[in-house]
């Protein structure tokens, strides 16, 4: 079995996951800082020092990385990276801040801007976080930071990732598929095929990789 660190996990399952993971290969450790929410393990994405090196073999981060402040971003994903083993990799879903700023220029800084299973979400909700979790007092659910494509594929590969790519969606979100080691744009792209499932909803697809050593 392998096994797939669900970072932030809430009170999501295995079933929430992309299909590629659904395969019966996988073995799901929850990771959360919530104990609310039953993870296997309680912990921050700062410190992630009850995981052992090179011990997973992929993380899956879903809307967790703009709840960081801007500074704390490399050494997180320097934890990512550290815990994968060498054929490992990572798959980070976070708002796009790009999307975001055209919405609310066209009006949408208060209306929704599309329909999450928590309930409508707004371009408000976006740049600070979603206010119902907020107002029950989840301050640690607010966001503190954000990312465009290019910046989010600067931050994987100056963190030492060998091949990133990154999907901007078409609900004003990105997709991050950061592999541990090198691999050739073929490899990359087959790899993306079959791990971002909702490739049709994406309006662009960016490729990073490392120099040659």
């Amino acid at each position: 079995m392998k096994t797939l660190l669900h970072v932030g996990c809430g009170h999501s399952s295995m079933a929430d996951l992309p299909k590629y993971f659904h395969n019966g290969q996988w073995d799901e450790v929850r990771y959360d800082i919530d104990p609310a929410v039953s993870p296997d393990i309680v912990g921050t994405t700062q410190d992630m020092s009850l995981i052992e090196d090179g011990s997973i073999d992929a993380v899956y981060s879903s809307h967790n990385i703009e709840h960081i402040w801007a500074f704390e971003v490399p050494g997180v994903l320097a934890e990512f990276r550290r815990v994968l083993a060498p054929s490992g990799f990572a798959m980070i879903l976070c708002p796009d801040i790009l999307s975001v700023a055209q919405a609310i220029t066209e009006g949408y800084l208060n209306k929704p801007v599309y329909l999450s299973p928590a309930g409508p979400i707004t371009a408000l909700d976006i740049l600070y976080g979603y206010h119902h979790d907020l107002a029950r007092g989840n301050l640690y659910m607010a966001h503190k930071t954000a990312f465009t494509a290019e910046t989010l594929g600067e931050h994987l590969t100056k963190a030492g990732f060998g091949a990133v790519s990154i999907g901007r969606d078409r609900v004003l979100g990105l997709h991050a598929l950061a592999h541990r080691q090198r691999l050739s744009e073929a490899a990359a792209s087959e790899m993306a095929e079959a791990l971002l499932p909702e490739r049709q909803h994406l309006i662009e697809l960016i490729q990073y990789h490392l120099p040659a050593a």
